[in-house]
Parts: C-alpha cells; structure tokens; sequence
C-alpha cells in the first residue's frame, strides 16, 4: 500500500522534530520512498506565536490503514505530543503526522470512513500547507 502523510511541527526544534518522524517512520512503518522540502507556515484553524514547519511524505507500507494510524499516534506521543486536537479545537504541537491518502497498485485509491480515520483526509484541500508538500511529491494531487 501506498500512503501520503502530512506532517506539521510549530513547538521546538522543528528541523529535527520532522527529520525525526521520518526516521521513525521508516523504522517502525515502511519505506519512505519520497519527501518534500520543508514549508514555513503560519498556524490554521488557531492563533499561536509559533510558525509551523510543514511537509509531506510518501510511505510504502503492507500495513493497513488503521494500523498505519495506530502506529503514527505512537510516533507522535513517543515524540513528546501530548494532546491530539479535536472537535475543531487546535494546539501547539512538537509533531502532527496526518495520513491524508492510500491507493494499492490493484484497487487504487482507497476509502476509509470511521469515526477514527478517514480517507482520503476531508480536510487536505483547504489546507494549503497540505497541498503544497504534497503536489511536491505527488503530481496527481490536483486531480482529487
């Protein structure tokens, strides 16, 4: 399978912070097989003095999505995440790793709507610090 992940950090050293969820990335999930450059962003959907540091990856993993998302959670609280946003509701973070897509080879693009993931991501499209790292690595991100 072949996911694309968005990942963000406004907290720390946010270099490192992401160059670190790579390396766990690839040592705990699958390949990364492609990285974008890192965006400098301002905060989305809350105010903060912290800019984000943004990117996007894509990871070739025989891991299923849930799965894939469990373990991305782990990356994020071993890293030092200790709240994860919702209802809305957005925070600093030292690391956020969001699964936007997955397509297999065979079926393509893969739907997954529970109420702990789903995909493709709803929210991607109005992100531009989303958008922008993934059209890096993923010429067909236009054509969602």
């Amino acid at each position: 399978m072949h996911y694309y992940l968005s990942l963000g950090t406004n907290l720390g050293r946010k270099e490192e912070n992401l160059r670190r969820a790579v390396q766990e990335i690839t040592k705990r999930i699958g390949s990364v097989t492609s990285l974008s450059a890192f965006y400098a962003t301002e905060p989305w959907g809350f105010t903060s003095a912290h800019s984000f540091l943004n990117a996007a990856c894509r990871l070739d993993t025989p891991l299923p999505p849930h799965e894939v998302l469990r373990l991305t959670q782990e990356i994020e609280r071993d890293m030092g995440r200790t709240r994860k946003s919702a209802d809305g509701i957005y925070h600093d973070r030292l690391i956020d790793i969001d699964l936007l897509l997955c397509y297999t080879d065979h079926d393509g693009m893969l739907t997954v709507d529970t109420p702990e993931l789903q995909l493709p991501h709803p929210l991607m499209r109005e992100r531009d610090f989303v958008m922008t790292p993934l059209r890096e690595i993923w010429a067909e991100a236009d054509a969602l």
